[in-house]
């Protein structure tokens, strides 16, 4: 742990400590509770238990990438890679386990594929120097052309049914992909606040240079997050195709503007230094429990996308507003 002057200050500049339920979660639930007010009020059936659990479901994905965004983002950074790295990882996995691959096996390969393509990004942040959002916008075409060079433009069909299985069952009720993504959470902030990982993200995020006269090691740090979140895009990948059966090369499109706007709307500063693994998972619900009122409103999709952006808009604002006064 650190225990310098400067990194103290590091941490203090940071925020570190906030990853309990802060004044900040406590506004986004607020805002998780008026949004489902409004569409019970004009959506009969949904509050039902079958829609919530129902929204749940469709929030794990994102709430799976929205958590490894979120570290990437406290360590001053950004990943737009992660829909690309998902695909890769789904074409890859899906292709091992049609070629007879046992799914152990494949799974850990899919996830192997994810810290890979993490990895290539933090290196190339880190040691080569070059800025997050240059980095990932190249990898984000170069992981997408992969995918696709590698099925032939083709998805994969016939996953097996034993695979397919791990991910489309209930635990007590509770389908599985939650069950899988509150495991995951609960990992993260431990991460965050109980691991050294966790200052050494907040330090680096918040004030780069401190953190560098207080020792934490700035290239590895910054490589964990981006290994993290391409970990985690490769789970989210196997959650989706799981339910679907088949992977496809153009899988993903989109996935990184929903991760940063859940991480956006939990309180992630796109600044660095401050994030919120609560924050972050009630910001994927309310872009789940959005666009599910919306769906049964009969509402457009690009409208929903429309809403999305203007979510993080407003969410920046918020932060903007907000930073001053901290």
């Amino acid at each position: 742990m650190i225990e310098s002057p400067a990194a103290n200050t590091a941490k203090a500049e940071s925020g570190f400590g906030r990853f309990s339920f802060s004044f900040r979660d406590a506004g986004t639930l607020i805002g998780l509770v008026i949004i489902v007010a409004f569409f019970a009020t004009l959506v009969p059936g949904f509050l039902s238990e079958r829609n919530l659990i129902n929204i749940l479901q469709q929030s794990s994905i994102n709430a799976c990438l929205a958590l490894g965004m979120t570290l990437v983002i406290i360590s001053g950074g950004i990943d737009l890679s992660v829909g690309p790295t998902a695909a890769i990882s789904a074409v890859m996995t899906a292709t091992l386990l049609v070629s007879g691959i046992p799914v152990p096996l494949a799974i850990l390969a899919g996830l192997g594929v994810g810290v890979v393509c993490g990895f290539i990004n933090g290196v190339l942040v880190a040691y080569v120097g070059l800025q997050p959002f240059i980095v990932t916008l190249g990898t984000l075409s170069t992981y997408r052309a992969v995918a696709l060079i590698y099925t032939g433009g083709n998805p994969v069909l016939g996953i097996p049914a034993g695979f397919r299985s791990l991910f489309n069952g209930t635990i007590a009720g509770i389908p599985i992909p939650v069950v899988i993504v509150a495991v995951v959470a609960v990992i993260t902030w431990v991460l965050l606040k109980k691991t050294p990982i966790g200052e050494y993200l907040l330090a680096v995020g918040g004030n780069e240079e401190a953190a560098y006269v207080a020792g934490v090691p700035i290239a590895r740090t910054k490589i964990t997050a981006y290994v993290i979140s391409g970990a985690l895009a490769a789970l989210a990948s196997l959650i989706l195709i799981g339910r679907l059966g088949a992977a496809e090369p153009i899988l993903g499109n989109l996935w990184e503007l929903d991760a940063i706007a859940a991480a956006a709307i939990g309180g992630a500063s796109l600044m660095g230094g401050k994030g919120s693994v609560v924050g972050t998972i009630l910001g994927a619900i309310i872009l789940g429990t959005m666009r599910n009122g919306l769906t049964l409103m009969n509402v457009q999709a690009f409208y929903q996308l429309l809403a999305t952006g203007l979510i993080i808009l407003v969410a920046m604002m918020i932060d903007r507003a907000t930073r001053g006064r901290e």
